[in-house]
This record gives structure tokens, sequence and C-alpha cells, in this order.
């Protein structure tokens, strides 16, 4: 007689390196498709503000010129970590396309980052390219512009976790591209505005959003004289944010795969 078999094993959890990079390179295939108009998009809107603010701003204003550069150039993250990344998630909730990812043994915080960088992948030059324009557009230095690395790494995990947390929720697509677009729209008004320009109500709005963090991160970086205190404090809060919206983007992934 055959020994008895007992219960079937699960199989064990996959690696976080692994799983991400599975879950990015699937992903990354699909976006394929639209990666041109994704470049485009990303870029010229950006670019575009960039220009507008260009006839109206006093350019010998450094402080006033490095924030809408800043601002303009985290607005192309949120572009894709936010509205997109919303758009994605509210569209495989409503596929019922969560439930696929949930039968495998990867972390939900994989799926999340997966998704987002490879929509970041396409999104990248279109953060350099807009600060680089910026600052030669408002005579800004580009010595610091090394600092756009950590700015954009971090600021996208921060945004990436929010714009999941929005799709995962939003009962239908239409309202996650909704909610993501008004949040695009909040981080550009809050991100390009000079914070001395705001009223008051404004300038709490600026300081309770994570995306204001990263634009006076980079903002420093055109500066004569930086306060890495604060540049450090300021990745810190977005580091911060972007933890505690992926923790609760991958507890809202399983709580909607399994509802």
């Amino acid at each position: 007689m055959p020994a008895r078999l007992g219960p079937p094993k699960m199989p064990l959890a996959t690696p976080f390196g692994t799983a991400f990079g599975a879950v990015y390179r699937g992903q990354l295939a699909r976006s394929k498709v639209g990666r041109i108009p994704l470049l485009f998009v990303a870029s010229f809107q950006s670019i575009g503000i960039l220009v507008l603010l260009r006839g109206i701003l006093d350019v010998d204003n450094s402080i006033a010129a490095g924030q809408v550069v800043a601002g303009s150039t985290v607005l192309v993250v949120a572009f894709v970590a936010l509205d997109l990344l919303a758009q994605r998630f509210g569209a495989l909730r409503a596929a019922g396309a969560l439930d696929y990812y949930l039968t495998l043994p990867i972390p939900p915080v994989a799926v999340v980052l997966g998704t987002a960088a490879s929509y970041a992948t396409f999104a990248a030059p279109g953060t350099v390219i807009t600060a680089v324009v910026g600052a030669l557009l408002y005579n800004l230095p580009i010595t610091g512009l090394w600092l756009l690395l950590p700015v954009v790494v971090l600021s996208g995990v921060c945004l990436a976790g929010l714009g999941a947390v929005v799709g995962l929720m939003a009962p239908r697509p239409e309202l996650a591209t909704i909610a993501g677009q008004l949040g695009m729209s909040i981080v550009l008004f809050l991100g390009v505005i000079p914070a001395d320009r705001l009223p008051e109500i404004g300038r709490v709005a600026r300081d309770v959003l994570p995306s204001s963090y990263a634009v006076d991160a980079l903002a420093a970086a055109f500066q004569p004289g930086v306060d890495w205190s604060k540049v450090v404090l300021d990745l810190a809060v977005c580091a911060a944010v972007g933890i505690a919206a992926l923790t609760v983007a991958a507890v809202t992934l399983r709580r909607v795969g399994t509802a």
C-alpha cells in the first residue's frame, strides 16, 4: 500500500527581490505599448508649466525659481505614481485581477512597488529633462542635481503608496481616475507655487502634503548654501509616509482581493 500522503504543502513565500522583479517585468511588458505617450505627457506638461511661469516670475528670486523647477519635476513623479497608478489598480480591482496576485506566494508590497516601478521606468527621463531644462531656463546651477536621485526615489515610493491606496479603495475605476487626477492637481498647485505666496490655509495644506517635502529637498539643490539637516529631514518624512502608505496598500490589497 502506498504511504498515506499528508495535506498538501503551501509553497514557500517568494523573496521580496524575486517577487518584485517578476511583477516589474510583467508590468513593464504590458506598459511598453504606452511608453511614448507616457514619456511625452509626463515631460511636456511639466515643461509647459516651466515655460508659462517663466514669463511671470522674477528669475532674480532664486528661491522662488528653485521652488517652481522642483515642483514641476516632482509633478512628473506624481503623474506616474499617483495618477496612473491609481487608475491601474482601479482597473485591476474592477477586472478582478487582484485575485490572481493573491494566489501567488509573493508579498503584496512587491505587487505595488513592481507595478509602480514599471511606470516609473518610462517616466524617469522626464524628471531629468524637466529638472535640467528648468535649471537652464531659470538660470539655476545644476551642480546639485545629484540630489534628484534620492528625491525621485523617495517621493515616488511615497506617492506610489498613496496612488495604490486610492486605486484599491475606489469602488469604481472611474472614481479612482478622478481621485488620482485630483491628487495630482493638488501636488501641482501646492508644489509649484512658492510657499511664501500661499495663503495661510494653503501653507497648512502644504505642510500636510508629503510631496511638498520632496519639493523642498530638491529646491535646496538650486541654492548656494544647502541646509543638509533640513534636506535629510524632508527626505525622511517622504520615506516614513512611503512606508506607511505601502503598508496600508498591502493590507488593502489583501482585503479587497479576498472580499
